[in-house]
């Protein structure tokens, strides 16, 4: 860094915060409250990410900067953060490998919340290619893990926007799957009450978006809905804007709903107008607030502050326009013991043409099932197999022209059929279908002397699956359709841990869906050479 005497500053700064806590912020009924005094919570918020874009796309590929594992920056960028009276910052991804001790400390010393999204660009629920498996599974736990014990984490994000058009809601499956097992992880792992949310667009499929994440099983609806909105455009009211439509069709809604991205610059500077409007009567009755995207500028125009080559900040002219607006805004709400929730649950969206997710949700991903299915297999995948193999061989196993042999790994958000091991690594998956086909050709084709070899990609093995392990394969059958229950402990993320799941790479590779014919695998294998460019994060 370049910037020494902002590094001094840190040191004072940790040193002053290194025992800072702030009160933990609950969740009742439609609106979040500070734990200890019982005060209604709402969030002055700011989108703090460099380089990403609001849909999950990075401007540089894959690559990403943590936002709060450099003391230096967050020193930096902290105290002007104050000056507009944030209490709450969205980050869109982090590395759980790295210490986030001492930006936690400064934010809550600041007073400063977190919101963060569980996702990173190369592992993360893809909206045209939907999987919630044990790779991912790993990345949003591993999360949690870091995150878990600083009081000033306020919840995090299973998906931003993965839902965006008619044609992709069967990726909300894969995402609800993901708030039910985040959630569920958290209670296992003895944490504080963390909330598991969702961040939309406003799009078409708004009131079915918002239905379905809070219909059904209350283990997997979710603890909070963000709502990315830019429809306050220039000179506009609260009518104008849709603020109106939009508060009366939450004013029902059991959990809290907030802004998680606002702020329309398509009309020249921006005023802020709308602040005075989310912060008024009428909405706080309804809405907890609001995130204004965003804190750094790019090339899309809505930074609030410039940082130059010198990694000094300017203040842009949004900066202190919103600086005027939030200054006027006083949110006034409800003591928590004075406050008796009615709202309930949604009911859930039927499924049409506009709207093709299932109630039904993927299996919860568990590398002890995986582990146990690859035991049990008779040919399986070799250990150096290549991404490139791994493709070519989904792509023939898996098209139902060529036989049956991915029942057990395939996955359909919209019809609601999972294949038991739908959600273990490429690796994993691919060795089942090997075995499919050495089992299929073993009995019926006995002219195939070598069925399990697949150009050195699979070798046998001897299969063996006792005590538990023997139970797990016995519920998924031999089709690998069955439900599986009772099943081995799997394990979750860490800091510092590693799996048994494939990332990187692998993680791009193509499984096609139960429906998936020659041209439809075409289309499949176009999307994936475009994946290592351009990944849709959650």
């Amino acid at each position: 860094m370049k910037f020494g005497s902002t590094l001094a500053a840190a040191a004072t700064l940790v040193v002053a915060c290194a025992a800072a806590d702030l009160d933990p912020i609950v969740i009742k009924g439609s609106k979040f409250f500070y734990k200890t005094n019982g005060t209604e919570f709402f969030m002055k918020g700011i989108a703090y990410q460099q380089d990403y874009s609001s849909n999950g796309t990075i401007s540089g590929g894959t690559s990403y900067t943590d936002p709060l594992a450099d003391q230096a920056v967050c020193a930096r960028d902290i105290p002007l953060m104050a000056q507009l009276q944030t209490n709450t910052i969205r980050v869109y991804a982090l590395d759980p490998t790295k210490n986030h001790d001492q930006c936690m400390q400064m934010l809550a010393a600041a007073g400063i919340y977190v919101v963060a999204d569980l996702g990173e660009p190369k592992n993360s629920i893809n909206r045209d290619l939907p999987q919630w498996n044990e790779a991912i599974y790993q990345r949003y736990t591993a999360v949690v893990d870091n995150l878990a014990k600083y009081t000033n984490t306020l919840g995090f994000f299973a998906g931003n926007e993965v839902t965006n058009m008619a044609n992709n809601t069967e990726a909300s499956a894969f995402v609800k799957a993901a708030v039910r097992d985040v959630k569920a992880y958290i209670v296992q792992k003895k944490y504080r009450p963390l909330g598991v949310g969702y961040a939309t667009n406003d799009d078409d499929q708004r009131t079915e978006l918002a239905q379905y994440f809070n219909c059904g099983d209350p283990s997997a609806s979710i603890d909070f809905w963000g709502y990315n909105i830019y429809s306050w455009c220039g000179q506009s009211s609260y009518r104008e804007s849709h603020y109106q439509e939009r508060t009366q069709e939450f004013s029902t809604y059991n959990v809290p709903v907030f802004f998680a991205e606002y702020g329309c610059n398509t009309e020249g500077a921006r005023e802020f107008d709308e602040v005075a409007a989310l912060y008024g009567n009428e909405m706080t009755k309804v809405w907890s607030g609001g995130i204004v995207y965003m804190y750094y500028q790019e090339a899309n125009d809505y930074g609030l502050v410039s940082v130059g080559s010198d990694e000094k900040a300017t203040k842009l002219p949004d900066f202190t326009v919103l600086s005027s607006q939030i200054a006027k805004v006083t949110p006034s709400g409800v003591a928590m013991s004075a406050y008796s929730p009615t709202n309930k649950p949604q009911a859930c969206p039927r499924q049409n043409n506009l709207w093709a997710a299932s109630e039904k949700l993927p299996p919860a991903p568990n590398n002890a099932v995986c582990s146990c299915m690859v035991q049990s297999l008779n040919c399986t995948a070799n250990s150096d197999i290549s991404d490139d193999d791994m493709q070519t061989n989904f792509d023939y196993l898996c098209d139902p022209n060529n036989g049956n042999y991915c029942s057990g790994i395939l996955a359909n958000g919209s019809t609601g059929v999972y294949g038991a091991y739908s959600m273990c690594a490429p690796k994993e998956r691919i060795a089942w279908a090997f075995n499919a086909f050495f089992m299929d050709q073993t009995k019926n084709n006995p002219q195939n002397t070598d069925p399990c070899n697949f150009k050195g990609a699979a070798k046998k093995q001897t299969a063996k699956a006792n005590g538990d392990c023997r139970n797990v394969v016995n519920q998924a059958g031999d089709a690998g359709t069955g439900v599986v229950t009772g099943a081995p402990t799997a394990t979750g993320g860490s800091s510092g841990g590693s799996s048994a799941a494939t990332t990187g790479a692998a993680s791009a590779l193509i499984v096609p869906g139960f429906n998936a014919g020659i041209l439809q695998m075409a289309a499949y294998i176009t999307v994936a050479a475009l994946i290592g460019a351009s990944m849709v994060l959650l």
